[in-house]
């Protein structure tokens, strides 16, 4: 694998969110060398859970509304089903999304966080997988949903849930790393 030291990623979470999904894996952007940024309709700090519990706090670098896709080379979303059931709603992720996506920059997505996926009208015609629960709703929305740990399909990553990090986490850097020979990143 390469050094990912030139390559931006903007991480878009709120209160909800499942703390393995959001701490693991920037863990593994940063120790390949990523820049890694903590996007959040709000400012300030915001809560992980663990299941239904609440767990640790995670600061917000920047408020999304200050952010620009073009400022980034790919987007992480943790999962946690409060989590991606807000900011499915928030028009400045469906926003944000569209424009990576228009980018065809790289998206991975973990658990419930496909939600926000379907909310911004991107899965259709889209192999991925996610939490279990949300099957229905990115069949509905026009997505082939397959029950498998890790799933690539062109510049997506996706993952069903926890125990599925480091499958997440071994193909998302693959994925990155692939952006990296290219030449492609905003810096």
């Amino acid at each position: 694998m390469r050094e990912l030291s030139n390559l931006r990623v903007a991480v878009i979470a709120t209160d909800g969110f499942e703390e393995s999904e959001l701490v693991e894996p920037v863990r593994a952007l940063k120790e390949a060398g990523a820049t890694v940024e903590i996007l959040s309709a709000k400012s300030g700090q915001i809560q992980a859970f663990r299941h239904h519990d609440k767990t640790i706090m995670v600061n917000v670098d920047r408020v999304l509304d200050q952010a620009k896709p073009d400022e980034y080379d790919a987007v992480l979303l943790p999962g946690g089903a409060l989590n991606a059931d807000t900011l499915r709603m928030e028009s400045a992720v469906q926003s944000f999304l569209r424009q990576i996506q228009e980018a065809n920059k790289p998206i991975a997505a973990i658990c419930h966080a496909p939600w926000e996926l379907v909310s911004a009208d991107l899965v259709r015609g889209r192999t991925l997988t996610s939490y279990y629960t949300i099957q229905d709703d990115i069949r509905n929305a026009g997505g082939n949903w397959v029950d498998q740990e890790v799933v690539v399909d062109g510049n997506w990553v996706t993952s069903r849930q926890p125990d599925d990090i480091p499958a997440f986490n071994r193909e998302m850097l693959e994925l990155l790393s692939r952006l990296v020979s290219s030449g492609s990143g905003t810096r």
